[in-house]
């Protein structure tokens, strides 16, 4: 059974910085891309950040130079590091693993961003 268990996120201040972690079990992620999506109320999920095997990083031109995506393959998690947190930031981030015709999602995890 695979499971994808986001973390990391909680309310923050306008300016301020979180780190999102996706820890995922019963696949190993090495071979597999992943994301980092968000959905906000009333709006369409949209992709955030993605991240390839080789390490090929795409980002929503909403957050470039904002938040930086990683994985690390030996502990089967990836994380997206958010900086300079606006409002707008405010949804519910999924956390996501492709694998050839493969998706799996996370439940998600709520970051609420006050100004």
């Amino acid at each position: 059974q695979v499971q994808l268990v986001e973390s990391g996120g909680g309310k923050v201040q306008a300016g301020g910085s979180l780190r999102l972690s996706c820890a995922a079990s019963g696949f190993m992620i090495s071979g597999a891309t992943m994301g980092w999506y968000r959905q906000a109320p009333g709006k369409q999920r949209e992709m955030v950040a993605r991240i390839t095997k080789e390490e090929i990083t795409t980002y929503a031109d909403s957050v470039k130079g904002r938040f930086t995506i990683s994985r690390d393959n030996a502990k089967n998690t990836v994380y997206l590091e958010m900086n300079n947190l606006k409002p707008e930031d405010s949804a519910v981030y999924y956390c996501k693993l492709e694998y050839t015709f493969l998706v799996y999602w996370g439940q998600g995890t709520q970051v609420t961003v006050s100004s």
